[in-house]
């Protein structure tokens, strides 16, 4: 006598997943509009299966370089056509760009490397695109500022980017000023070529901060050297400049170091005491600007007359 095995429950799809798939005829999926997509920033392995869906289904990819794209496009038999786009001809080429998405067309908008946006002045194009009410959907993926962060070893709780160190030295130097006196870690692009004298800019402000220099990430030479910026400095100095790219992270400023005028502070006080005690006003004001608690209590107690605790 034989027996007739049951059949298995049907297993409800998951709509947020795609199915494992080769050249995939998924048109349907990808709706008209903007896709900003990331892409590897050394590793051309580092791209999403999303990434490679969208690339290979939108009408047309907007990049920088055509023939940097079409290397990462050659590799995964992607035949999207591609299309200049990039801060010298962004004048003339936008507009046609939003008239195809008014038309419905899907493009795709990519950076020779990483996430594209990120210092560089492709927003101008989601920006005409949210003034047109044309959907605009991010594709995540490869970054050179959190993979270095993360890399470094150096708080992350707190982090600031602060894109591309000043080429001339006296820009440099005032700019560094203020960016040192971020509480949180910062985070930079800088050319091999100048590397050495930003460390010793760095180096010159606070010879104890701590600092990584991320170089080649996801490439076959990468390195995270981390050290005090004085240490680095040295070593630049000696070895000369480095090759390829190269990624800044420099840990906080302390408290006592933020630099906030105490006139900032106290016009902030003079609200806050509106509301709350000395005590809890002067915490209310450190935490908002990232500054020594003891400092702002002091300024509290000038601006505002002594109150039993």
């Amino acid at each position: 006598m034989s027996t007739s095995r049951p059949k298995p429950s049907p297993t409800r799809p998951d709509p947020t997943h795609s199915p494992a798939r080769g050249k995939p005829d998924s048109s349907n999926d990808v709706l008209p509009g903007l896709y900003i997509v990331a892409t590897p920033i050394g590793n051309a392995r580092d791209i999403t299966l999303r990434a490679l869906d969208v690339l290979r289904d939108v009408d047309v990819i907007a990049c920088e370089d055509t023939r940097v794209t079409s290397k990462l496009m050659t590799l995964h038999d992607i035949d999207t056509p591609l299309i200049s786009y990039h801060d010298h001809n962004a004048r003339r080429v936008l507009p046609s760009l939003i008239e195809r998405l008014k038309n419905g067309e899907r493009v795709a908008q990519v950076s020779d490397a990483g996430t594209p946006l990120i210092a560089d002045p492709g927003y101008r194009l989601v920006n005409a695109c949210r003034d047109a009410n044309i959907p605009v959907t991010a594709i995540p993926g490869a970054s050179s500022v959190t993979t270095a962060l993360v890399a470094a070893g150096i708080a992350t709780d707190r982090f600031t980017f602060v894109g591309f160190v000043p080429t001339k030295a006296g820009e440099r130097t005032t700019w560094l000023r203020d960016v040192l006196a971020t509480p949180g870690t910062i985070v930079a692009f800088e050319s091999a070529k100048r590397l050495p004298a930003s460390l010793k800019a760095v180096a010159s402000e606070g010879p104890n901060r701590d600092m990584a220099v991320c170089r080649e990430l996801t490439k076959r030479f990468e390195e995270v050297r981390r050290g005090t910026a004085a240490d680095l400095a040295e070593h630049y100095d000696q070895a000369g400049p480095p090759k390829g790219e190269v990624v800044l992270v420099i840990g906080g400023a302390a408290l006592e170091d933020v630099v906030i005028d105490d006139a900032v502070l106290d016009a902030a006080l003079i609200e806050a005491l509106a509301q709350y005690r000395v005590k809890d006003a002067a915490q209310a004001v450190a935490e908002s600007f990232g500054v020594s608690r003891k400092r702002v209590y002091a300024r509290a107690l000038q601006v505002s007359k002594p109150e039993t605790e």
